[in-house]
Parts: structure tokens; C-alpha cells; sequence
């Protein structure tokens, strides 16, 4: 919010497991900046996750992303589209699920931003509100291989290393269940021993 009310340029990452409070805070945010006669924009990766947010739309609706993305692709918006126009106006642009978007996807978002803005900072000088959990699903890369995959990922962009990180650690959703909690971090964090073929047993 300092951010926003400083009007300068900002990139966050909010990092935290499933039932931490991301969308929480999304909604928070949101609220604060709508009620103040701003225009904030609420996107996501995947459709599930932008029905749950006020005014949320998939990054690839609002930003007009092509489905082939590369080094140097850029986003279909035209500078002087009414999409064009809304990005100008935005003091405030959410992208969650950010990790299941290829990087090369979130980069064509920041080139165009810079063209759109005439301004050559990150995403054109945007407060960007990054959100995910690494643990979930990552970018879907047909017949690759794990090295792919993880250069695929936004950890490898030369975004990520501008990005300001939040770390979200305690599970609101299954705070009173502290066992399940562990269990699904065991998980996530790869730590829960195997049975077979990647496979574990699951508790009574």
C-alpha cells in the first residue's frame, strides 16, 4: 500500500502453501484500493482460481496473451485499445497462481506493459501483486524433462530476481488440525518418505 500511495514502481511475490491467507490478502487489497476510487485488476493463471476474486479475470483474457509464448513475443493489445487504456489506469495489478505460468508468458505480459506505459521499468513502473505456491502445479511443458520444466519456471526469469518476497507460513485453513498441517507441508516440500513408484501412504 506504501507502494501504491508513493506511486512508484513495485513487483511482490506472495509465497505461502495452500490455506495461508493468499486470497486473503488479494481480497484485502482489492477492497482497500477499489474504495479509494483506484482501478485495481485481480487476474490469475487458471479460471478456478479468478472465479473466487472479486473482478477476476485469467492473465491470458485480460492481457490479451498469445497461447505460443517465446523471447520475444508480446501481448495482441494495441496501444490504443480500451484493454491498452486500462492498464494505464490501473494503480494495481494481481496475478495469482503466478508459478503455473511460464515464464516466457509473464515476460511477453512485461514487455508489452513497457511498450503500452512508454516507460522501461519492470512491467512499464506497475505495482504487480505476484501469488502462488511452488509446491502446486508448475508450468505444463509437453514431453520434457525436469530441467525443462524448471527452466520454464518464473524462479529462472530475470523477473524473479526484482521480485520483493512475502513469505506466508501458517496454515489459517487447518490451524486447529496442527498433524494435517505438517503432513501437507511433508508433501508439498517432497520430505514424506515413498512407498513405490513415488507413491506415499496416506494416514488413518
Amino acid at each position: 500500500m506504501q507502494t501504491i500511495d508513493a506511486g512508484t514502481t513495485g513487483i511482490f511475490f506472495v509465497d505461502g502453501p495452500g490455506g495461508t491467507g493468499k486470497t486473503y490478502l488479494y481480497r484485502a487489497l482489492l477492497a482497500n484500493v477499489r474504495s479509494r476510487g483506484m482501478i485495481g485488476l485481480a487476474t490469475t493463471t487458471s479460471s478456478v482460481a479468478a472465479s473466487i476474486l472479486p473482478g477476476g479475470r485469467t492473465s491470458h483474457s485480460r492481457f490479451e496473451i498469445p497461447l505460443q509464448t517465446n523471447e520475444s513475443t508480446m501481448t495482441n493489445m494495441s496501444k490504443q485499445s480500451g484493454a491498452a487504456k486500462l492498464i494505464r489506469k490501473a494503480k494495481m495489478i494481481i496475478w495469482d497462481e503466478a508459478p503455473m505460468a511460464k515464464r516466457q508468458t509473464i515476460e511477453t505480459v512485461d514487455r508489452s506493459f513497457r511498450d503500452i506505459m512508454d516507460i522501461d521499468k519492470p512491467f512499464g513502473g506497475k505495482v504487480m501483486v505476484f501469488g502462488g505456491d511452488f509446491r502446486q502445479v508448475l508450468p505444463v511443458v509437453p514431453k520434457s524433462t525436469r530441467a525443462e520444466i524448471v527452466n520454464a519456471s518464473l524462479v529462472k526469469s530475470y523477473l524473479w530476481p526484482l521480485m520483493e518476497k512475502i513469505q506466508f507460513t501458517i496454515n489459517m485453513r487447518a490451524r486447529t488440525d496442527p498433524t494435517f498441517r505438517e503432513f501437507l507441508l511433508c508433501v508439498g516440500n517432497g520430505d514424506e518418505p515413498t512407498i513405490r513408484d513415488y507413491l506415499i501412504l496416506l494416514p488413518e
